[in-house]
């Protein structure tokens, strides 16, 4: 398998973790604004990601066959939340709630740059290799973001 199809099919289910952390945050109340609407800009940016990922392996021929599993069990190095980090989220209310899905998130961004890091060593797919880049570009401004907000709220 190319570095850029395991890329996209190991970046699909770590985009759809950050949305439903978005949306976990999301759903709650007296959240700081600043940090709801960080969370509708990943959104926002990793929605439209995935569905590029998705087409562009659908026009490779490749499936996402029995990859979600591993592509969630393979990534322990890449940031994903385990079940307990979700369900901490999910538990967690008010000022603890924005600073869990900051931490989290910040962990979760880190992983995604690694990734996209590792597809620009060996990726050769023009339309992959500029997503990777687009990646590091948003999630490192995004940490320098959340960290800051961490030293606020």
């Amino acid at each position: 398998m190319s570095a850029d199809a395991r890329f996209a099919m190991m970046m699909i289910p770590h985009h759809e973790q950050a949305v439903e952390m978005s949306d976990m945050l999301l759903a709650k109340d007296d959240i700081d604004e600043r940090v709801t609407s960080l969370a509708q800009r990943i959104k926002a940016a990793q929605g439209p990601e995935i569905e590029q990922m998705e087409e562009w392996l659908d026009a490779e021929g490749i499936g996402m066959g029995g990859m979600d599993d591993m592509g969630r069990d393979g990534m322990g190095r890449s940031g994903m939340m385990s079940e307990g980090d979700m369900q901490a989220l999910e538990a967690a209310e008010g000022e603890d709630a924005a600073r869990l899905f900051l931490e989290q998130m910040i962990v979760h961004h880190e992983g995604a740059i690694e990734m996209s890091e590792d597809l620009l060593e060996d990726g050769e797919d023009a339309e992959m290799r500029a997503l990777a880049e687009s990646i590091v570009e948003s999630q490192t401004a995004e940490i320098a973001e959340m960290q800051a907000l961490l030293q606020e709220i």
